[in-house]
């Protein structure tokens, strides 16, 4: 069946049918997807004594109720579109002319039209919508969780915070309880996460198929955004995939750079693919036509041994502390452009928890125990402080009960670990 005859088969199906009937849909039950999501935070803000969240990170609606809407747009313009979630009610405060996007989803109990407490939409008059975005929120936290509640809040502006402290309630932040709830999947989100990593591995492919002298960054990382956008996916988080000089040090975004004859190519997907998943896995590339040198494959096998090595180390019931203790060691003349973190949590974006290197654990890291259900993102990037190419590599890996399981199977580069 093609994609085509699958669209019309579905006509007059609302969009969550659409979007479960999707062929990266096949054998995943979405419905406990997002019962258990929601079912998570609900335990996390019990746990942590709050009882009620109000969420406007489009990321974190969508996981707590597998609603979507204009995602990057409602993350940067907080908040036009908002969810209260108590441990009984789940109200969903959707953007104008949007109230249609949440039929039939059975994680939100009911929709109402959101006030937009920003200075976009208030102009000077926001100190007053925030009074009154406070009073109509205050009113229904009331009728929900009582008078005197906790309430969780993130990604506000501070006015808002401030008027809704000045109602009455005790404001803490959300972030703590939702990070918890996200950081371990169930059997069913791992499905997601697979379907959302196999769809960027053929994006991947096709882009890699696409590398030549003569064609721009821009012009390259337009073929994996293509890709991914044609199987179903949302969008590339960043725009990391640079060439040449420009790949050292790290964090250098795509540009106009003609890219040239033997030079490496680094990238990192950070794709939202499939169910909102993220794919977060990282590869470098030699553009050819001649073989790879000496000092390009001693970067790249110098980062394959890295994340292999702490790939190997990661287990459940091991510390944050002791992981840090055991990670590779960065060799003195790549350790000022490490990469600032050696693995974190990944799941519908980057999230908790952060690893550190050895070397940062004192002055950035925080202890925690890695448990089975994470899925977490290994990385390396090395290239010297003095200049010349860089390699970046990452892998996302799942912890199981008794260890881990590779996620991200696109091969590594042959010619790039010859020795």
């Amino acid at each position: 069946m093609t994609q085509l005859d699958w669209h019309q088969g579905r006509t007059g199906l609302n969009d969550l049918a659409l979007l479960d009937a999707a062929p990266e849909s096949d054998g995943i039950d979405l419905h406990a997807v997002r019962h258990y999501r929601r079912g998570r935070v609900r335990e996390q803000m019990r746990l942590a004594g709050i009882d009620a969240v109000i969420l406007s990170d489009a990321v974190n609606i969508r996981y707590a109720t597998g609603t979507r809407n204009m995602q990057v747009f409602s993350s940067r313009n907080a908040a036009s579109r908002y969810l209260l979630l108590t441990q009984d009610r789940a109200i969903l405060y959707e953007f104008t002319g949007c109230m249609h996007l949440a039929d039939g989803f059975d994680t939100v109990d009911e929709v109402r039209p959101a006030l937009t407490a920003s200075f976009v939409a208030a102009g000077p008059d926001i100190a007053a919508r925030e009074r009154k975005w406070a009073a109509t929120i205050g009113s229904t936290l009331r009728e929900e969780v009582g008078a005197e509640a906790t309430v969780g809040l993130e990604r506000m502006n501070a006015g808002s915070a401030i008027a809704l402290a000045a109602e009455g309630f005790t404001i803490r932040d959300a972030q703590h309880p939702v990070e918890l709830a996200r950081a371990i999947k169930s059997a069913e989100e791992v499905k997601c996460i697979r379907a959302s990593l196999a769809l960027t591995g053929r994006a991947v492919g096709v882009m890699r198929d696409a590398i030549r002298p003569g064609i721009s960054e821009n012009e390259l990382w337009s073929v994996l955004q293509q890709a991914v956008v044609a199987g179903n996916g949302d969008y590339c988080e960043t725009r990391l995939l640079n060439s040449g000089p420009r790949t050292n040090p790290w964090f250098q975004e795509t540009g106009p750079r003609i890219i040239q004859a033997n030079e490496l190519i680094a990238f990192d997907t950070d794709v939202l693919g499939c169910h909102g998943y993220y794919s977060d896995f990282s590869r470098t590339f030699h553009v050819g036509p001649d073989a790879p040198t000496a000092a390009q494959r001693e970067l790249y096998r110098t980062a394959h041994e890295q994340v292999h090595h702490n790939m190997a180390l990661i287990r459940p019931g091991l510390s944050f502390r002791d992981y840090a203790e055991g990670a590779w060691d960065i060799p003195e003349k790549f350790a000022a452009n490490r990469y600032y973190l050696s693995a974190h949590g990944c799941g519908m974006t980057g999230e908790y928890p952060y690893l550190y290197h050895r070397a940062d654990f004192p002055d950035a890291g925080y202890d925690g125990e890695i448990v089975p259900g994470m899925t977490l993102c290994v990385e390396s990037f090395i290239g010297a402080d003095d200049g010349g190419e860089g390699v970046k590599l990452e892998q996302q890996i799942l912890v199981t009960e008794t260890g881990t399981e590779l996620l991200s199977d696109f091969p590594f580069e042959d010619a790039l670990l010859a020795g």
